[in-house]
């Protein structure tokens, strides 16, 4: 049987409540560290940890997301530096897609053997 620390968070709606007064006190900047820190937690990967947990999952896939939303956000409001830097490490990705309209003509191809004729009276004929 696996024994570590007691969880700090009982309840999801424990949790929840804990997340809601981060996003109250960071409503323009939330960050992933600081809602770590602000659950008292001592890294990320803590958050994380809850994150897996199935009774938790949802709240901290959610509170996440907000926050990759703003980021998402900034991406129309001039501050996208240092949110597209975050957004790529969330799995973003920057895809350019041609697209082609109308038709292009037929391609013409000539195949030509570039050998030299094996019989030289051949050659004299042409």
């Amino acid at each position: 049987m696996k024994v570590g620390r007691p969880l700090k968070y009982k309840t999801v709606e424990e949790l929840q409540e804990a997340i809601d007064a981060y996003f109250a006190l960071n409503p323009e900047r939330p960050t992933v560290t600081g809602l770590a820190l602000e659950l008292g937690f001592t890294d990320r990967r803590s958050l994380y940890d809850y994150k897996e947990r199935e009774t938790f999952s949802h709240t901290i896939k959610k509170a996440i997301l907000k926050i990759e939303s703003m980021h998402e956000a900034n991406l129309y409001n001039g501050a996208s530096g240092g949110s597209i830097f975050w957004l790529k490490n969330r799995e973003w990705t920057d895809k350019q897609e041609q697209v082609h309209s109308g038709s292009l003509p037929p391609i013409r191809m000539e195949i030509v053997d570039g050998s030299k004729p094996k019989d030289s009276k051949q050659s004299d004929e042409r």
